[in-house]
């Protein structure tokens, strides 16, 4: 007989373990640059598309703005991005990178590749198992958002 509640048993101990694993490899590769995780984030969305409003960072990034304006305001700090008001709405603030947060991008190139080869999983492995995760977070989303 299974114990429900064993350890060995949970979906969320294994994603909450491999979490850990992942940042802690990008930790390694992102000292170089001077950036956190969290501050990596939110450069892959700039270098996505630079000139984002921090609402829809925010959805992209799924951070709510408590969480976001810290990282925002270290990035400004350390003169990776800048914050400008839009001209067609005031009330509006977009992010912007500056030229040293363009550089970076260059620098940042190789991350994904060298993180792939460190998990030791197949390109199609890592392509489902990203897709799998994806499905897992909007079905929990939307589960949470129809109970509230």
């Amino acid at each position: 007989m299974t114990d429900d509640l064993s350890l060995d048993q949970q979906v969320c101990f294994p994603l909450y373990a491999a979490s850990r694993a992942v940042t802690a490899v990008y930790r390694q590769e992102l000292d170089a640059l001077g950036l956190t995780y969290p501050q990596y984030l939110v450069m892959l969305a700039l270098w996505e598309r630079d000139g984002r409003g921090v609402g829809d960072l925010c959805e992209a990034l799924a951070l709510d703005t408590g969480t976001l304006s810290p990282l925002l305001k270290r990035l400004a700090t350390a003169g990776l991005v800048e914050r400008v008001r839009s001209a067609a709405d005031e009330r509006r603030v977009e992010i912007r990178l500056t030229d040293s947060g363009r550089a970076l991008r260059a620098r940042a190139r190789d991350i994904p590749k060298r993180l792939a080869a460190a998990t030791g999983l197949s390109e199609q492995e890592l392509k489902a198992l990203r897709d799998t995760l994806l499905r897992l977070t909007d079905a929990l989303t939307d589960r949470t958002r129809n109970e509230e």
